[in-house]
């Protein structure tokens, strides 16, 4: 039995296929939304052109063009495309909501947790405040802010600031498999820096906890409620491996690769918990770094080669 429709807009990306797949699986009908129309999508122009189907009952933005994609120099315009891709898409999902007679019951974004400052002593929750001191932040900031609706839409609401997402399929694990494999893997710089993270089955997770949980609303951590360094990352996974860590990435090496503002969400990091997370219910199933980085590995590693 289909329980309603869901749009996910970014629905054909990493973390929007794990979403949309988990909302299948219980039942949902889901519409996606990307760039390229397709059998199983409309693109942003479409949803602009035609609005938002009558029949949906919640709406959910992840998307945003990877920010550290290794083929992209760090330019203005490729800093317009992060923009546009995260602040005009949620806006433009808040203006469709706006104009319906009969609107969702729910719309849920994705932010990051780079709206907490860079800090190795201070340790952020949801109540902390934050984004106004550079530029992640700021985009955070806005990004927020563009999924605002006015008093009398009556709409819940709710924000997921991610951290590193974890998973076999994508995000970071993806860009590091290989130099890991061949047991070249290390931390990152000195590796001391905080890493908050979650694995994609809990990202995933905790939308469509919030969809389905009625008192969820306002700011959810999206973060494991362990705090890691860089360096116990780097570790966990290259034992899920069974691969040495030897091989730390200098820092020059990053901020040559990737300019030195954007190589800063790698080199710098926060502790960040997901206080307000664990209060509404949600149970993390991966809540730890070992559990997450062995099932990241499972599907990759052969056990003759071990």
């Amino acid at each position: 039995m289909v329980a309603g429709t869901i749009v996910v807009g970014g629905g054909t990306g990493f973390i929007g296929r794990a979403i949309t797949r988990k909302l299948k699986e219980i039942g949902y009908d889901v519409l996606l939304i990307s760039r390229q129309p397709s059998l199983n999508a409309i693109s942003w122009n479409d949803l602009a052109s035609e609005g938002l189907p009558k029949s949906c009952v919640a709406v959910i933005n992840v998307a945003g063009q990877n920010v550290l994609d290794p083929t992209r120099r760090w330019t203005p315009g490729f800093q317009q495309n992060v923009y546009a891709s995260r602040v005009h898409t949620t806006r433009l999902l808040a203006e469709e909501i706006k104009k319906m007679s009969k609107p969702p019951n729910v719309f849920g974004v994705i932010s990051g947790v780079g709206f907490y400052k860079a800090s190795e002593t201070e340790t952020y929750t949801e109540d902390s405040t934050g984004g106004n001191h550079d530029y992640f932040s700021q985009l955070c900031s806005s990004w927020e802010e563009a999924s605002l609706l006015p008093d009398d839409v009556n709409v819940r609401r709710f924000i997921v600031r991610s951290g590193v997402v974890l998973g076999r399929s994508g995000g970071i694990i993806s860009q590091i498999y290989w130099p890991f494999y061949f047991g070249l893997g290390g931390p990152i710089a000195s590796g001391k820096q905080y890493m908050p993270w979650i694995h994609i089955e809990d990202i995933a997770g905790i939308f469509l906890h919030g969809i389905q949980t009625d008192s969820v609303k306002g700011i959810l951590n999206g973060v494991s409620p362990q705090i890691i360094t860089n360096y116990e990352f780097a570790k966990a996974l290259s034992r899920a491996m069974w691969r040495p860590c030897l091989f730390p990435l200098p820092e020059f090496a990053i901020n040559l690769a990737f300019g030195k503002e954007r190589a800063s969400m790698m080199t710098q990091g926060q502790k960040v918990l997901p206080k307000r997370t664990l209060e509404s219910g949600y149970e993390f199933k991966y809540p730890d770094i070992e559990s997450a980085c062995a099932e990241c590995a499972h599907s990759f590693v052969d056990p003759s080669t071990r």
